[in-house]
């Protein structure tokens, strides 16, 4: 199974900038280059903060992109989104229930896809609806392996600037998958940096997102970037579990 992540899109209005860069364009050019190169990954999944804002008029420059993508796209939010602004243009296509959260059963096992929004907050949440929810899904596998997929990172990446905004119910988290059994790993947003490792026995990944990124820096200081924008290229099968980053503006990246 070949899957796509792309993450932290930060949509503006159309024709706006966002640290000097133009959110549209870079994912004008990180759906270019998916189709070129990945039109064979059975789906894409783009892991919240599809907008800065939550702007309507960004979530219909995304949706316009999203059908003309020729590939399954599923939609999850972030911190800077807004649900209602988000149904307004999507509808339920992305939802179960009143939060945008759905599990996605594939060949090569069950992605669940989380909802972890707190409005008006920069850190995450699962309430008890939505960790419900997560139990659910799991449970419902039956067994199968199941990829999940969260904005908001559960795990620490020992950078207290980032750690400080992460997932807020990570025990609970961390105490249904457990239970359950069948967590192969943990996908995640929001930090904008090349992360992988494992937590409480998981095995987890974030990546850069298609906009601005954030600085390498172990303080309780965040410090935007300039790093080059980037998307996840998975393969899943019965071996395991091997990602791929790839920079989808470097120029330098070419054969010879």
């Amino acid at each position: 199974m070949k899957l796509i992540q792309v993450t932290d899109v930060h949509l503006v209005q159309p024709s706006e900038t966002l640290f000097g860069l133009d959110p549209l364009e870079r994912l004008d050019a990180c759906f270019a280059d998916i189709a070129a190169n990945h039109a064979d990954a059975e789906a894409v999944v783009i892991s919240g903060d599809l907008t800065h804002d939550g702007e309507e008029s960004a979530y219909r420059a995304l949706a316009e992109r999203v059908e003309a993508l020729p590939l399954p796209v599923h939609l999850m939010l972030g911190n800077h989104d807004d649900r209602d602004a988000f149904r307004a243009v999507f509808g339920d296509a992305h939802s179960t229930g009143r939060f945008v959260q759905k599990s996605v059963d594939l060949p090569a096992g069950r992605l669940v896809l989380l909802d972890t929004l707190k409005a008006g907050a920069v850190e995450g949440e699962l309430c008890e609806e939505r960790l419900a929810f997560l139990d659910r899904q799991l449970a419902e596998a039956k067994g199968r392996d199941c990829l999940v997929f969260a904005h908001h990172p559960p795990f620490k990446l020992h950078m207290p600037a980032l750690d400080g905004v992460g997932l807020a119910d990570a025990d609970a988290f961390a105490e249904v998958a457990a239970r359950n059994g069948n967590v192969r790993h943990v996908f995640a947003g929001h930090v904008h940096r090349p992360v992988s490792g494992s937590w409480r026995g998981l095995p987890f990944t974030a990546l850069r997102g298609t906009s601005q990124q954030t600085a390498l820096q172990f303080s309780d200081r965040f410090v935007a970037s300039l790093e080059p924008p980037a998307y996840a290229v998975i393969f899943a099968d019965d071996e395991g579990v091997v990602v791929h980053f790839h920079d989808f503006l470097d120029r330098t990246a070419g054969t010879i």
